[in-house]
């Protein structure tokens, strides 16, 4: 079934809308879970979480991708969750540890959380991310978008864990200095 047939089905408000997006999207949003969350009942969790996110949002929301939209909302759930669970204990997660490292790239503060802005910086991101070759590009969303570790990003495009680094670092730098450019940090 196609994106705009099942997001016709969510403003339909059918149930079978939740089962088709699970049928399409739900290998590809475990993934995204999986990667930010240890515990595969907190997965599943959040994954059920995403489709009543779905639902609850499609009368307002048309998303033209609905896979990126499905995505965006499982990520934000499980980072959501994650700042729930470590609160109080900090340290030790490759959540908080890609946070950390894209902390020196992105500004902070109550005018970040406007939602121009944020349209803004994501635009900005974006056009930074199609200036990238395909192997850079790669290793920056798999590290920042599904916060996958360092080894298994290295693993997966069959490089060292030291080019990993450089790769990503350089990719933050590239980052740090087209947002000062363009007046965020």
């Amino acid at each position: 079934m196609k994106d705009t047939e099942i997001v016709a089905l969510y403003w339909q408000r059918d149930p079978s809308a939740i089962e088709e997006s699970r049928k399409r999207y739900g290998a590809y949003c475990g993934s995204i879970a999986r990667s930010l969350l240890k515990s595969e009942e907190d997965c599943e969790e959040c994954l059920n979480d995403t489709w009543l996110g779905a639902w609850n949002s499609m009368p307002e929301h048309r998303p033209e991708k609905l896979g990126p939209y499905l995505g965006k909302l499982t990520r934000w759930l499980c980072l959501s969750r994650r700042r729930r669970e470590t609160r109080e204990i900090r340290g030790g997660s490759e959540t908080d540890l890609v946070l950390d490292e894209l902390s020196e790239c992105l500004p902070g503060g109550a005018d970040t959380a406007a939602i121009v802005e944020r349209r803004e910086l994501s635009r900005s991101i974006n056009r930074m991310l199609d200036t990238m070759k395909p192997d850079e590009r790669s290793v920056f969303l798999a590290r920042y978008w599904l916060g996958a570790p360092i080894t298994e990003i290295a693993a997966r495009h069959g490089f060292t864990e030291g080019k990993v680094k450089t790769m990503l670092r350089r990719s933050r730098l590239k980052l740090q200095k087209q947002l000062r450019e363009e007046g965020y940090a």
